[in-house]
């Protein structure tokens, strides 16, 4: 009875991040519509999309691999999986040993190396040209993250999520400059990861300065619906593991009951609510850069993460 309830409350979880994803984006959509006084699409928008291009037909270009074709499911399943992973309203569930931070990053690095190869796979121009900007930034993004999960390592004793909720939401950790840099350094990882501004323009077209878009230019159907729904999942995994890490605040333990957990699911809500306001205001008030910037935006995100890691083996108070 024990494991059927165990297995019940994890796929309600897997379910949850499918459940939360588009509504996420519909909710960001809407709110910078708002704040440039616009009425803007529904905040269910995103769900719409996906049903349309669920039911339109596949066109493939005649030169196209069998990789073309499997990436956009590998780039779904592995992104669900990883999100799946982040504890969002309890900690301690029946996958959650598999939770580390490290094969998080593996999961989301094994979805871009086939998704950058699938851009370059037709052999057009803006498909190349999105690959290499996406790998360019891959390659700082990447080394940061690592840098920034080395530093909560440290602080909390481990790389598995669930032990480092519980210890980040426990009143030994207190204020750390460390901290505060590694909590900075994701989240411009996570705007970087995500397409989103000042990195890249989810919505734009321009081919100088697409990165995510080019890249996935030549999909349609069901295919790009499979993608676009992994970009949904990636944006709540991001915003699910600050929640997660620092700011773990009303998150269940593991058999708290139902109460307890319908506490963290609301809780967990309001959280991304709030990030999702958030977003929409920043990318609301700021400028896309230039593409060539964009090394020196993620050198400071990697900077930051080196630094807090630094000052953690000076002292652990820090």
């Amino acid at each position: 009875m024990v494991v059927i309830s165990d297995i019940l409350v994890q796929a309600i979880q897997m379910a949850l991040v499918l459940l939360l994803a588009p509504l996420l984006t519909g909710f960001i959509r809407k709110i910078k519509a708002r704040l440039v006084r616009r009425k803007g699409a529904s905040i269910l928008q995103p769900y719409r999309d996906l049903l349309r291009l669920l039911r339109k037909e596949v066109v493939l270009a005649d030169n196209a691999s069998w990789l073309f074709r499997v990436t956009p499911y590998v780039t779904f399943a592995a992104t669900w999986v990883a999100a799946a992973l982040v504890p969002t309203f309890a900690t301690g569930l029946l996958f959650n040993w598999t939770a580390d931070l490290i094969a998080i990053v593996a999961l989301l690095g094994s979805g871009r190396f086939f998704l950058a190869l699938a851009g370059m796979d037709v052999g057009t121009s803006f498909g190349g040209i999105g690959s290499s900007r996406e790998v360019m930034i891959a390659a700082l993004a990447e080394p940061a993250m690592l840098l920034i999960i080395f530093c909560m390592a440290l602080v909390a004793g481990s790389t598995q999520l669930s032990t480092v909720a519980d210890f980040m939401g426990s009143s030994n950790v207190g204020l750390r400059v460390s901290l505060g840099m590694a909590l900075v350094a994701l989240i411009m990882v996570a705007l970087a990861e995500n397409a989103r501004i000042p990195v890249d323009n989810p919505a734009t077209h321009l081919e100088l300065t697409m990165v995510h878009e080019a890249m996935v230019l030549e999909y349609s159907g069901r295919h790009l619906a499979m993608i676009e729904f992994g970009a949904f999942l990636k944006l709540l995994l991001y915003i699910s593991l600050i929640a997660c890490v620092f700011f773990p605040w009303k998150i269940a333990l593991f058999g708290a009951g139902p109460l307890a957990y319908a506490i963290g699911a609301g809780a967990y809500i309001i959280k991304i609510s709030v990030a999702g306001f958030l977003l929409a205001m920043f990318e609301t008030a700021t400028a896309k850069m230039r593409v060539f910037r964009v090394p020196q935006f993620l050198g400071a995100a990697l900077m930051l993460g080196l630094l807090g890691t630094l000052l953690l083996f000076v002292s652990r108070s820090f």
